[in-house]
């Protein structure tokens, strides 16, 4: 059945006159799936004009209703998994059991946004001069948008949407073009739960929409998930145009194991957070450092039993389940295997190579791709490849694995496997990265704590969801007061408390 995925703009479905569509496949077969319309610079700006009109009565009903929105939103979700998660895994490939958990990642976070009363109380202090209080105010920013990226079509607009309507803001999602459909069924669900129309919409899209978001003046905040160049364009636009950004950016997420690690746990560990989502994750282990050649030898001789086991195939209506589905598309994958082989071109020892794997489905497949030698001027090691190629590093001893990590240009998510407690220890605090696991491979933030990277993985000061993703999504005012029995003098110098 051939899907048209249009707008969702003040509470209905609405096709763009554009003209313009792209096609949507299925990657674990290749079949066209449908079209997703991509809109016109002038109805994502009645969108916003949609959007702004719509928030400024919903930021006036008080934060406990808007917290019962999203306590009813939560169940619809939890109710409508498996179809959401089918959903995704026909459109982006991911087997269906992961799709389930992306969505589980993103549930924690409408729970999250359940407790907003709570985390817009802001400060007061009583009698800061005499008879004189102050109290803080948290307020919605207003109109803010979410720029999403294929790999994670509901986890990672949930990262934003509960948050930023919790706090009382419009929403506008501009999700990928490449499978977008997910997109509407939030839509739908957000309205079933009873949000107000305008309150929330989807502009679909590509570059020209995005560029009418990032100009409008009445769009007050945007976020954005996705590669380097992109969040940097968009952070440098939107501040530009004077808007509150926050854009993630790449990844290059390396993992240590130390000689006393216990090798079968970094073992099954990395091929999880490696091959998992066939690597089309921003958290995904794609650089193992083995310190020592003895731990490399043995790491390497693990892997590769491992990686020539893999399940690979379609995401759904497989017993037992494939552990790695397709990549998203036939472009992406001819990309992955160019970067396969700019690695056997610069020296790496190809140990598994996934290339040539013969799926059951004709689909966009690449087989989980493993190299040894890998060394720091390498493209394989430099670039964020964003497929299911496992780099491995060898490091001569501790200091020299933690100077790979902190070198490299991007500083998104790390791990170190170890028994030793000290070594644990000052890796958390030397290593020049966002998001570190200890003995755990992808550590990837709950909800109530924030999401994000350092270095070129981040542009922006606050980090996603968690308190960060608050303080992102609302202003703060302070109000000083006093009421006093009445003030006879005028003051003219600068006010101090007394």
């Amino acid at each position: 059945m051939s899907v048209l995925v249009s707008n969702f703009i003040n509470g209905e479905v609405v096709q763009s006159t554009s003209g313009r569509t792209l096609e949507l496949f299925n990657p674990a077969n290749g079949e066209l799936r449908g079209k997703v319309q991509l809109s016109t610079p002038q109805e994502a700006l009645s969108a916003v004009a949609v959007a702004k009109n719509a928030q400024l009565e919903w930021q006036a009903t008080p934060p406990l209703q808007r917290a019962r929105v999203m306590f009813k939103f939560k169940a619809l979700l939890e109710q409508h998994a498996d179809e959401m998660a089918t959903l995704i895994t026909q459109e982006h490939g991911k087997v269906h059991s992961d799709a389930l958990g992306e969505l589980t990642r993103g549930l924690e976070v409408v729970e999250f946004a359940c407790g907003i009363p709570h985390l817009l109380k802001g400060e007061h202090s009583l009698n800061v001069g005499r008879e004189i209080d102050s109290h803080s105010m948290m307020q919605p920013v207003g109109v803010c948008v979410g720029i999403t990226p294929f790999n994670f079509p509901v986890m990672v607009p949930l990262w934003m949407i509960p948050v930023s309507l919790a706090c009382g803001n419009s929403f506008i999602l501009k999700p990928s073009e490449k499978d977008p459909s997910v997109s509407l069924m939030l839509a739908d669900l957000l309205q079933q739960a009873g949000l107000p129309d305008g309150v929330f919409n989807v502009v679909q899209g590509d570059k020209e929409v995005v560029d009418a978001l990032l100009e409008s003046k009445d769009v007050a905040a945007v976020s954005f998930v996705g590669s380097t160049p992109i969040a940097e364009a968009i952070y440098a636009k939107g501040s530009a145009n004077g808007k509150r950004v926050q854009a993630l950016g790449g990844a290059k997420n390396h993992l240590v194991v130390m000689p006393d690690a216990d090798l079968e746990g970094a073992t099954n560990a990395i091929m999880g957070a490696a091959y998992g989502a066939a690597g089309e994750r921003c958290m995904a282990i794609s650089v193992a450092v083995a310190v020592g050649d003895d731990t490399a030898d043995r790491l390497v001789a693990s892997l590769k039993e491992k990686v020539e086991a893999l399940r690979v195939g379609p995401g759904l209506g497989v017993t037992p389940e494939n552990e790695m589905g397709p990549l998203i598309s036939k472009p992406h994958m001819n990309k992955v295997k160019e970067y396969i082989q700019s690695g056997v071109d610069q020296g790496a020892t190809l140990v598994v190579d996934g290339r040539g794997i013969e799926p059951a489905s004709p689909g966009y497949f690449v087989g989980g791709t493993l190299f040894d030698d890998v060394t720091p001027d390498m493209t394989i090691y430099k670039d964020e490849i964003f497929g299911p190629v496992l780099s491995v590093v060898r490091a001569k001893d501790y200091q020299q694995a933690l100077q790979f990590i902190n070198d490299h240009e991007f500083g998104n998510g790390t791990a170190i496997f170890t028994r030793d407690g000290d070594t644990a220890r000052d890796f958390t605090e030397q290593v020049q990265i966002g998001m570190v696991g200890v003995n755990v491979p992808i550590p990837v933030p709950m909800a109530f704590h924030s999401f994000g990277g350092w270095k070129r993985s981040i542009f922006g000061p606050l980090n996603v969801h968690g308190n960060d993703g608050v303080r992102f999504y609302t202003r703060m005012k302070t109000v000083t007061a006093r009421w006093p029995k009445g003030q006879r003098e005028s003051e003219f110098v600068m006010p101090t408390m007394k």
